[in-house]
């Protein structure tokens, strides 16, 4: 959904400065205009002063100085105080025998004394951020900005799974594993990143929705066609997690939030930047912990063995995770734009409540991971055209698997029976651990030929390395296919061309990928000695994005992308958890079409209005899909799949933004289109566990200065619709017994208040989640938690 567009007013000159007149050019008449770039900080204070055209004869060093003790009351973005960035430009000039009038700077006030004898100052703020440019581009790609979602209780899954064409399901409660849809592909076909850097790579814990939303200043969802920057082969999209992307000032923000189910999450970060040297120094960490007890309605056995209803509690599906990251280097030096070296660690334990069907209770059955890493990223532009950016780091992971209880346990938390041997799931004791090395790098080049054209080109090597250890086999001396080696060498490589025309209306981006995997394992045989499995793989790929603007509010993109998706190191070697081996899988392919028409913030005297609609389709061959059996998970090639699909959303806002109310509806159409392999005799039929329709729909009523002029109290709604499912293949089963996900309809209902004192924001909710208390399912039927009740404090000590 596009979000109400921000309400931002540009920082205001309070204190000039006159600057020293370079005596030798006045002594031979000179004048000059210098144009510098200046970063404020959220107390106004201007921390640099950056000559962006340098003239000479003094000028230069005069004006910096001089800008360098401006002082400016600080912009603000709804409300809130900001950083900014702005271009000011100094004009010098030699007093004349009439001095001219007194100029207005850009914000309206007049200018300190002394401005009128240098002449009129003219100041261009930069309001378009970042966010607002990646969603006006013509790349297929959905922004949503965060600033307020970091205030309410909301998890990552539950915030991005509002947005049209998203879903997030979940088995369970937080720490659970994910499963992300975009725009008809789900987990296997799209790629996640945080910072550019691949999210399994980065120590954020379990998959895109345990990662802490106030750790993430936007998401960026890619629906189809990725840009070449990512150095990825997604088949179905991206998505991309931005971090504060701060660097001046001091600041530090925390957040912790308490709820239902013994839920604890905390999240800090704090940020130095020492302006004269260009040294940043920041770090961030978090900390979650739930019991996720929680009631489900199960089927138990009474004394006879005969299967009645019960609600119990969940006794054994306790999640705890921590993570931290420490980041230094220098920014906007004349030899680097950033240089920045990030070390991070972190893990998480979690308890396996039943199987993948919910219908077999575990007390004892349990995984986690350990890793830790640095990176190092280096940002630069030379000669005025040429940029460069690039990351390289290194990543190890160890998860680890056990299961090695002697009980059978019943939905009670009861030991009921005494096994011959320990483990629940395979009759046997299991410990397993998993080890992995990788290495990464993304070098990204931009050359602008002009001011219309520009070339892109980016290279992007993967290195993994892969060996563990089933202890318990090896305790009883059997072969363990965990020993074998596993090595996988990844090289995407993207070649991209952008065109603007028609004085800004017409962007367009083509671009070409070429992709390159090498695969050696050590296969375990019959025979109990291991064999090598070699394989090579090779792809291309080629795709073109076009925006066209018919007028500031209103533009419509198409995109389209032959895509190419190489198996990931799980999905060919398995995790050594729940996921096991497919040696033999082979690469996707999918042609990926996106039509859609945006209409932004069409401000009008009945409020502001916001809508955007977006058809998809999707043709892919070989399509990886994960499927459960059992106890466990396998991913296969379904052979030939096709979703057709559209995404609609409509806001408004009203006058005074008392009210604001947003909306969205997400059908789409996925199914089996082979009449070959291991699944063609179901041709034609939905690929199940999939929703094809849903639904989101929120109220905000606000009001702002109720104790102090920039105070907000805000009162907030939320509705999600999931139309019923098939959990089987729809043609198995007769029609009154096939396996179904009911129809849900979810409210949750949130209470913030935010108190602003610059630099400090300080914000308070209470949120109830489920509040009618509705059965919730997510995929294979595993029950979601029903009313909850979670508070949650920010503090943000702005710099």
């Amino acid at each position: 959904m596009a979000p109400a567009a921000p309400v931002v007013v540009p920082p205001k000159l309070q204190e000039f400065v006159e600057a020293v007149y370079p005596a030798q050019a006045r002594s031979a008449g000179l004048e000059a205009r210098v144009r510098l770039r200046l970063r404020i900080d959220a107390r106004g204070n201007v921390t640099e002063a950056e000559v962006m055209e340098p003239v000479g004869h003094g000028f230069d060093e005069a004006a910096r100085e001089a800008a360098l003790r401006f002082r400016f009351e600080p912009a603000r973005r709804d409300g809130a105080v900001k950083p900014s960035r702005l271009v000011y430009t100094y004009e010098f000039r030699l007093p004349r025998e009439t001095p001219p009038p007194p100029e207005a700077s850009a914000s309206g006030q007049e200018l300190a004394s002394g401005a009128e004898e240098l002449g009129p100052i003219e100041i261009s703020v930069q309001g378009e951020t970042e966010a607002e440019r990646r969603r006006q581009s013509a790349e297929a790609v959905r922004v949503v900005e965060t600033e307020r979602l970091q205030r309410e209780t909301a998890d990552m899954g539950e915030a991005l799974a509002r947005t049209e064409g998203v879903g997030v399901r979940r088995a369970g409660g937080l720490g659970s594993r994910t499963r992300f849809s975009l725009a008809g592909f789900s987990d296997e076909q799209i790629r996640f990143f945080i910072d550019g850097i691949p999210l399994e790579l980065a120590g954020f814990g379990p998959g895109l929705a345990n990662v802490p939303v106030n750790l993430v200043e936007r998401v960026e969802l890619y629906q189809g066609v990725v840009p070449i920057r990512f150095g990825t082969d997604a088949l179905g999209g991206a998505v991309q997690l931005v971090t504060d992307r701060a660097v001046y000032g001091t600041g530090a923000a925390a957040s912790y939030e308490l709820g239902s189910f013994d839920t604890h999450r905390l999240t800090a970060s704090v940020r130095h930047f020492q302006a004269p040297i260009g040294l940043l120094v920041r770090a961030n960490g978090f900390f979650d912990d739930a019991r996720n007890d929680y009631p489900v309605d199960v089927e138990v056995a009474d004394a006879q063995g005969r299967l009645g209803p019960a609600r119990v509690h969940r006794f054994h599906d306790a999640y705890r995770a921590v993570g931290a990251g420490v980041e230094a280097g220098f920014v906007e030096r004349p030899w680097a734009r950033r240089l920045l070296l990030r070390v991070f660690g972190g893990g998480y334990d979690k308890e396996l409540q039943h199987n993948v069907t919910m219908d077999v209770p575990y007390g004892d059955v349990t995984t986690g991971e350990t890793s830790g890493g640095a990176t190092l990223r280096f940002e630069q532009t030379y000669f005025e055209r040429l940029s460069v950016d690039t990351v390289a780091g290194y990543t190890w992971r160890q998860t680890r698997f056990t299961d090695m209880g002697d009980c059978a346990y019943d939905w009670f938390g009861r030991c009921v029976q005494k096994l011959p041997q320990p483990g629940e799931i395979e009759s046997r004791a299991v410990e397993r651990y998993v080890d992995q090395h990788t290495g990464f790098a993304r070098l990204n080049l931009g050359w602008n030929l002009s001011a219309l054209h520009s070339l892109r080109l980016a290279i992007a090597p993967t290195i993994v390395g892969r060996a563990g250890e089933d202890r318990r086999l090896r305790a009883r001396q059997e072969p363990d296919p965990l020993e074998g080696e596993r090595n996988l060498f990844s090289l995407v490589s993207g070649l991209e061309y952008e065109l603007d025309a028609l004085d800004g209306r017409l962007e367009n981006i083509a671009f070409l990928k070429d992709y390159v995997q090498l695969a050696r394992a050590e296969n375990l045989l019959p025979d109990g000695t291991f064999g090598q499995l070699d394989r090579d793989t090779h792809g291309v790929g080629v795709g073109n994005s076009t925006r066209f603007r018919f007028s500031r509010e209103l533009y419509a993109k198409a995109s389209y992308e032959w895509a190419t998706r190489l198996p990931r190191p799980d999905e060919v070697f398995g995790d050594g958890i729940l996921i096991n081996e497919n040696l033999g899988l082979n690469p996707e392919t999918s042609h990926n079409l996106n039509l859609g028409l945006e209409l932004e913030s069409w401000r009008t005297s009945a409020g502001d209005f916001r809508a955007n609609v977006t058809g998809f389709g999707r043709l892919a061959d070989q399509l990886i899909v994960l499927i459960g059996r059992e106890s466990f998970f396998t991913y296969q090639n379904v052979f030939a799949a096709r979703s057709l699909g559209v995404a609609a959303a409509a806001g408004w806002t009203s006058p005074g933004q008392y009210l604001v109310l947003d909306g969205n509806v997400t059908w789409q159409d996925f199914r089996n289109v082979s009449n070959q392999g291991t699944f063609g005799s179901f041709e034609g039929q939905r690929i199940p566990n999939r929703p094809y329709l849903q639904a989101y729909g929120s109220a905000r009523f606000q009001l702002k200065g109720l104790m102090r002029p920039d105070d907000e109290l805000s009162l907030t709604w939320h509705s999600r619709y999931v139309h019923t499912f098939f959990r089987a293949w729809e043609g198995l089963g007769q029609k009154d017994l096939k396996q179904v996900v009911p129809s849900q309809l979810l409210h949750s209902l949130g209470l913030t208040y935010v108190i602003r004192n610059a630099p400090t924001t300080l914000s308070w909710t209470i949120d109830v989640q489920n509040l009618t208390d509705a059965p919730a399912f997510d995929f294979f039927g595993v029950q979601r938690p029903g009313r909850s009740l979670f508070a949650k404090l920010t503090v943000d000590l702005g710099g």
